[in-house]
């Protein structure tokens, strides 16, 4: 079993130091050094538009300062980690949501007003009026009923995302990963676990099961990120732990670890950079492999 040596964790956070956002690093301040959750309320907020959306960059591959509601995800994750589901940036955003949210109750992968933004090639919408869709509805979904978040729009929300869930016969890995966070979170346990099950082989199939699989892949820690995740069961502990052993090898030189997709403008490469290196810690740490 490998694990992540005290000079090892130390290059990491140098990377984060001389790489990642401030949300990156208040993130990271906050778990391994008792860093204030308000350093992360506070970054969150800086990406908030008076609309109640979440833009400029805070997924990086979405340049553009325009609302997106891929970047509401990433902002409730955010706050969701750090254990400070902030009321009023919470209810703007879900304010936000239900205004561009379809006739079907969930929001978009992503809304055409992406076209005007500067943006990873892949961002591309559906047509001038696009689906709802359960990438990023879903975790978006299941974030707000962790914390008991109160709004109009999460009864009509979480229907879709049921309806969605249950039409369901594969899932691939994007959309696994939205699902799992919903079902681990939605209040009805029981359909929870009823649909798990029913997609429990599909999940597993998602992720790469080798870890040297080359191209833009999902791991078992992709799913499971701790062990207390609804997907652990899904994979034997001899799956994790080779998984878990791969993360400690892949270290970079620069003390990072290093996105395995397209870096299609050099800025973005140090923010997934930070982004994934404070990630890949907190699942080290989740499943105690850091010294």
């Amino acid at each position: 079993m490998k694990t992540l040596s005290k000079d090892a964790f130390a290059a990491a956070e140098r990377y984060l130091i001389l790489n990642a956002r401030l949300i990156d690093r208040a993130r990271f301040a906050n778990r391994f050094h008792g860093g204030p959750a308000g350093a992360v309320v506070h970054a969150v907020r800086a990406y908030q538009n008076p609309d109640g959306g979440f833009g400029h960059a805070i997924e990086p591959d979405l340049r553009g300062a325009g609302s997106q509601p891929q970047g509401a995800e990433v902002a409730l994750w955010a706050l969701d980690e750090v254990g400070a589901f902030e009321e009023t940036i919470v209810l703007a955003a879900c304010a936000w949501l239900e205004a561009n949210a379809t006739a079907e109750g969930g929001v978009p992968w992503v809304l055409p007003s992406v076209l005007g933004d500067e943006r990873g090639p892949w961002w591309q919408p559906q047509g001038e009026q696009p689906p709802a869709a359960i990438n990023p509805t879903a975790p978006i979904v299941g974030l707000l009923h962790a914390h008991n978040v109160k709004h109009p729009w999460l009864e009509t929300a979480t229907a879709f995302c049921w309806r969605a869930i249950a039409d369901l016969d594969e899932v691939g890995a994007y959309d696994a990963m939205c699902v799992l966070a919903f079902l681990e979170r939605a209040p009805d346990r029981e359909r929870a676990r009823t649909e798990f099950d029913r997609l429990g082989p599909s999940l597993r199939a998602s992720a790469a099961l080798d870890p040297d699989e080359p191209g833009h892949t999902h791991s078992p820690l992709d799913l499971a990120p701790t062990p207390d995740s609804l997907a652990r069961g899904l994979f034997s502990d001899e799956e994790i732990g080779r998984h878990l052993d791969h993360l400690v090898e892949e270290q970079g030189a620069e003390g990072g670890w290093a996105p395995n997709f397209a870096m299609w403008t050099p800025v973005v490469a140090h923010e997934w950079g930070g982004f994934l290196t404070r990630s890949t810690l907190a699942t080290l740490d989740a499943y105690g492999r850091i010294a």
